[in-house]
């Protein structure tokens, strides 16, 4: 299973990129069990997500969290919140990954999307 941890918000707007990105990712694994949980002000949260996945039987979940950089809430609220889940289902395998803000690919894509802006990229967009 997986679970993608975002932040939240009180705007609900703000989750769209975020469940554009659990499409994207059950279009090309439509068998992949796959909740998106929030820290806060949205459900679910990582414990719901959690309890989720093991009920519909994973047996490893990876926890990827959708922040930019590793900061408070990534060095101090979410590994306790996964400790909590390995202490209550034990005979699932969590691991915790780091933000994919921090994945290679991931800054490669911002810089393409940075420089795409920039006059004479070839990959500009056209204005509107």
């Amino acid at each position: 299973g997986l679970i993608l941890f975002a932040h939240g918000a009180r705007d609900a707007r703000w989750s769209a990129p975020f469940e554009a990105v659990a499409r994207q990712i059950q279009v090309q694994r439509p068998g992949l069990v796959l909740r998106l949980a929030f820290l806060e002000f949205m459900a679910p949260n990582l414990h719901d997500a959690g309890e989720a996945l093991c009920a519909a039987g994973c047996s490893t979940v990876e926890v990827l969290p959708l922040f930019l950089g590793t900061g408070g809430h990534l060095r101090k609220d979410l590994p306790p919140m996964v400790e909590r889940l390995r202490e209550q289902f034990p005979a699932v395998r969590w691991t915790l990954h780091p933000a994919v803000g921090e994945h290679d690919m991931v800054m490669q894509a911002m810089a393409a999307a940075a420089l795409a802006l920039l006059p004479g990229s070839s990959l500009r967009r056209p204005s509107t």
